[in-house]
């Protein structure tokens, strides 16, 4: 079956960016009869999706082994309940073939908030839900990956598969698997378990002690996160689609390396994603024309958790100058405070440059193992004043474990040590300074994965003290929603119950919850109390010895190496990059930089 626009060309006439939905991009895959298709799921709207540079990788690793891979995004609500109303079910994007009818549909999960919209496209899709309301019936095996996935326990009953890790093999080797075992039979998702990335959730028991917690995981199979460890030979899309509307990130994406050496002790993506890869120059080079010249973009990305640690920028922006065509400008969008450097800036547009202290005082800085110091702030500042820059937007957190009030203080020295840098000179323009300040949510695979999270009398006590001390012409401050940052935690660290709350909340017309005017608070809080379940039951510190939703899974660092940084985090001692020394995460036999490759 094939949706033909025609049948809904009143409904495309009626809603916001008709564009989301016709497919036809520039570039877009022309998908042959295949034996597997694949639908490429995003759980948010296009414009944000289409900026996504790993659904790109994953739909390619199917292509090249010959199977048909497609998109398909979130439809904003007035497109979703159009089509419903009409019968129409959800589409892909280039072939118009309803998802109900591909082999596998993959979501891709970047962020907590989107899990209700994963149930509003099954649904639309006329996709049972839940796992044991499919079985028996043909319907696409339902797959997840993306940072996510690290913890799949709240979606455990509504997926099939699960994609740990780095999924330009994986994925489409499950896609073989599939075809091999005549469909999505027992041994297909038996033998699935035993590739290293994959879990397959059936096949694990979750048991729960009296107390209410998990007392035991039973299964014979333990989920392995997939590691890709030659970054030049893996799949990459020479072209890619280019979106008929603007998108998020209007450019082309290249991917310098991958993981990061630092050892941030919030950062979940700084520990999932080691050990540090990289990509050479020539490569790189490689990918960075062949995209502009399929695209005709003007601004090529170098992306990376932190570009500035690359150890050949330098001569990679040499070799993108000399090769791009001329008016091509480069964006480093991650570049840390202590790796800035004026050189690497000079082709930005020079509206504002952001930093990410993260603490305001060196104190909390050495225990989240954020290595920056405050001479190294201003440096940085001073070097970017110099080229032309005159708004600074500065990242912080609050709620972190230790913090006390002066280290929330402590965010206005920074912020006047930076006025008093800029007034040094006599500048052209005023100074702009923005102070976002984000609440500390726990999470899986981190030295603070047993913290507590703040509760909403704290967060606002800690805000107002924030409120208090920069209140100052040219400085604006902005702060997380703490219900939005709550409801992230729990799913962040939640288990199988939570697989109730999401369906009741989705029920009761939760959806696009990481839009702040879409999210229904009152529903989410209903949600929770149809079902029982207090959300402080995993926003609470977690004990050394329980037993975590996400424990079976080897991501390849150690729990005890996650022990150590945690003890090193109270007592105030920098770990320090890898960079500088190994710190045995678990992965040494694997990590370049801990043979000495840096």
């Amino acid at each position: 079956m094939t949706i033909d626009l025609e049948q809904i060309k009143d409904i495309l006439s009626r809603v916001e960016k008709p564009a989301r939905y016709t497919g036809g991009e520039y570039g877009e895959v022309k998908c042959q009869s295949s034996p597997f298709y694949f639908c490429m799921a995003f759980p948010d709207l296009y414009e944000v999706g289409m900026s996504n540079l790993g659904i790109k990788i994953v739909a390619e690793s199917f292509l090249r082994r010959g199977y048909a891979a497609d998109y398909c995004f979130a439809p904003y609500t007035d497109f979703g309940d159009a089509i419903k109303k009409a019968g129409v079910p959800l589409y892909s994007l280039a072939l118009k073939k309803p998802l109900k009818e591909f082999d596998m549909i993959g979501f891709s999960l970047q962020f907590e908030l989107c899990y209700t919209n994963l149930l509003y496209m099954l649904d639309l899709a006329g996709i049972p839900l839940r796992r044991a309301d499919r079985a028996g019936g043909k319907y696409p095996v339902i797959a997840i990956g993306g940072p996510c996935t690290v913890n799949p326990e709240p979606l455990a009953d509504f997926v099939d598969i699960v994609f740990i890790g780095d999924g330009e093999s994986a994925d489409a080797d499950v896609a073989a698997l599939y075809l091999e075992c005549g469909g999505a039979t027992d041994e297909f998702y038996r033998r699935a378990a035993q590739l290293d990335g994959v879990y397959v959730p059936a096949l694990m028991e979750v048991r729960y002690g009296e107390d209410g917690h998990i007392c035991a995981f039973e299964s014979q199979f333990r989920p392995r996160r997939a590691i890709i460890s030659d970054l030049d030979g893996a799949v990459f899309p020479a072209a890619q689609p280019v979106p008929n509307c603007e998108s998020v990130f209007d450019r082309s994406i290249i991917e310098v390396m991958r993981g990061c050496y630092r050892g941030c002790r919030f950062c979940q993506a700084g520990f999932i994603y080691r050990p540090v890869r990289q990509r050479k120059v020539d490569t790189l080079t490689k990918q960075a024309c062949s995209l502009i010249a399929s695209t005709g973009y003007d601004e090529v990305s170098l992306n990376s958790l932190s570009t500035g640690d690359y150890p050949h920028l330098r001569e990679l922006i040499r070799s993108l100058k000399a090769t791009l065509p001329e008016g091509v400008t480069l964006a480093l969008p991650s570049l840390r405070v202590d790796s800035f450097d004026s050189d690497f800036a000079q082709d930005a547009r020079k509206i504002s440059l952001t930093f990410a202290p993260e603490a305001g005082s060196q104190r909390l800085r050495d225990v989240i193992n954020k290595d920056v110091t405050e001479d190294e702030i201003i440096s940085a500042a001073e070097s970017a004043f110099d080229i032309g820059y005159s708004a600074v937007k500065l990242y912080f957190m609050l709620g972190l474990p230790t913090e006390t009030d002066e280290d929330l203080r402590a965010i206005r020295r920074i912020v006047d040590l930076i006025k008093s840098a800029y007034g040094r000179k006599k500048r052209a323009k005023a100074l702009r300074v923005s102070v976002s300040v984000s609440t500390f949510i726990p999470k899986p695979f981190t030295p603070f994965q047993w913290e507590k999270q703040c509760g909403e009398e704290e967060v606002e006590a800690k805000q107002k003290v924030l409120r208090d001390c920069l209140y100052i012409k040219g400085v604006t401050l902005s702060w997380s929603d703490y219900f939005t940052s709550r409801l992230e935690g729990v799913f962040a660290r939640g288990d199988r119950k939570l697989g109730a709350v999401l369906q009741r909340a989705y029920e009761l017309g939760c959806r696009f919850d990481g839009w702040t005017k879409d999210l229904n608070k009152q529903a989410w809080a209903q949600a929770f109390d149809d079902c029982g379940i207090d959300p402080a039951i995993y926003t609470r510190e977690r004990g050394a010895s329980e037993i975590l939703p996400w424990e079976f899974i080897d991501v390849g660092i150690t729990k005890n190496f996650f022990e150590r940084e945690r003890q090193n985090a109270y007592a105030g001692i920098v770990t320090g990059s890898c960079k500088a020394g190994c710190a045995g995460c678990g992965l040494q036999k694997i990590c370049p930089a801990a043979k000495g490759d840096r």
